[in-house]
């Protein structure tokens, strides 16, 4: 009589399918109602035009493309339920740098019981886009700090806090202040991709090393392909939004020391959003490019704007304060490093010299050259008067010793000597 044993509850993650974006709009409906700070409401906005246009992103995600994980998100199934999913995408245009852009995990009386790290649904999400992207150098994501629980779960599988980044909000009334305010800007040009090597030395000055080198940024990625601009143009007709670029143009150096690009939203349903980077010696140059992003963004109707700032940047958070923007979040700029994928599989301290030199050892026997076939002559070093009675002595010495008669022979003493 065989007896069945239970099996096992296990997690399959797997990459989304249209059949579960109705299993993600629930799970984020569910982790919106306990996290108000959880970012699963922008989720829910862009399921619903993933919903519209999956069959595109699908074929899209067949092939390399600009769009090819425009929407890469993988799903974690338990029992034939959805119990979280992660989404994920390139940060830079050589794809060194990967961004986890959310992580929504459900918990609930399940038979599956989150007391070690190996069966938490959220760890294991991100570990399997560590071992399933290896073109991925660094990860980064950026998290609320009152989401208490995210900040565990990224601290627990290896993420570091790089910086603090800010949030504002400009109200429309101050816009129209800045508006009215006259900031000339003589060398104010319109950014396109023949200025992209001056907007990339600019953002390489702009941050400290340690980011620099984590977001490893290149001149390609602020350059507009023709894929690019065409889907930019599409977003204009269909979501009613415009995108507004410029610079200022240093002649002396030759250098750009000021950038900004706005989404302006034409229909006044959304916020209009800016990005804003200026060199750490021009600083005097915010309240300018305020305003005439301010005199932009008058000619819309009504909005507030917003935009970021770090903790490295504390001119701009002190003008903004002057200026009466509000608060509206703080997040923490994490990053994790690909070391940590060595750690995980053999830990440090067990590695020997041997092991890790293996690479550098010969596959097989030299072959000696030509050279050593050769044999070098020998140099004869004139001999000196003292080296030349050395070695006659020397001579004479195993002349006499080389005779077997001179060995019997015993030193007799002279008479003639006293």
């Amino acid at each position: 009589m065989s007896i069945s044993t239970p099996k096992k509850n296990k997690i399959i993650i797997r990459r989304l399918q249209y059949r579960d974006l109705e299993g993600i709009e629930n799970l984020a409906a569910s982790c919106c109602e306990v996290d108000w700070y959880s970012c699963s409401v922008s989720l829910g906005r862009q399921l619903q035009q993933v919903r519209r246009w999956y069959g595109l992103l699908k074929f899209l995600s067949w092939f390399p493309n600009p769009l090819e994980h425009h929407f890469c998100v993988y799903v974690a199934e338990l029992d034939g339920e959805i119990v979280g999913c992660i989404q994920v995408s390139p940060f830079n245009n050589a794809r060194t740098t990967w961004r986890v852009e959310r992580v929504l995990e459900e918990i609930k009386n399940s038979p599956l019981k989150l007391t070690s790290p190996n069966t938490d649904v959220g760890s294991q999400l991100l570990r399997y886009c560590f071992e399933s992207i290896w073109e991925a150098r660094t990860w980064v994501l950026e998290v609320n700090i009152h989401q208490k629980k995210s900040l565990a779960l990224y601290r627990q599988n290896g993420f570091q806090s790089l910086a603090q980044i800010t949030y504002w909000a400009i109200a429309p009334n101050i816009l129209e202040e800045l508006a009215q305010h006259d900031r000339d800007l003589p060398n104010l040009l319109p950014a396109n991709n023949a200025d992209a090597k001056l907007i990339y030395q600019l953002d390489c000055v702009s941050m400290p090393p340690l980011l620099r080198q984590v977001f490893d940024r290149h001149i390609q990625d602020f350059q507009t392909s023709i894929l690019n601009s065409s889907i930019i143009q599409l977003k204009r007709w269909f979501t009613q939004k415009q995108i507004a670029k410029g610079y200022v143009f240093e002649p002396q150096r030759k250098a750009a020391i000021g950038y900004f690009e706005l989404e302006l939203c034409k229909d006044g349903s959304q916020p209009h959003q800016a990005k804003l980077t200026v060199h750490p010696a021009y600083t005097w140059l915010y309240p300018k490019l305020l305003a005439k992003m301010a005199r932009i963004v008058g000619e819309l109707p009504p909005q507030s704007l917003r935009l970021a700032s770090a903790d490295y940047q504390p001119e701009r958070e002190e003008y903004l304060e002057q200026l009466g923007a509000s608060r509206i979040e703080h997040a923490l700029l994490m990053s994790r490093s690909v070391w940590h994928k060595l750690r995980e599989t053999k830990p440090l301290e067990k590695l020997q010299l041997s092991e890790v030199l293996k690479g550098l050892q010969p596959a097989r026997t030299p072959i000696p050259s030509r050279m050593s076939w050769l044999k070098s002559p020998k140099v004869q070093t004139p001999k000196t008067p003292a080296r030349q009675e050395i070695s006659e002595s020397k001579s004479s010495a195993k002349s006499h010793n080389s005779k077997p008669e001179d060995n019997n022979k015993t030193i007799k003493p002279n008479d003639n000597n006293p």
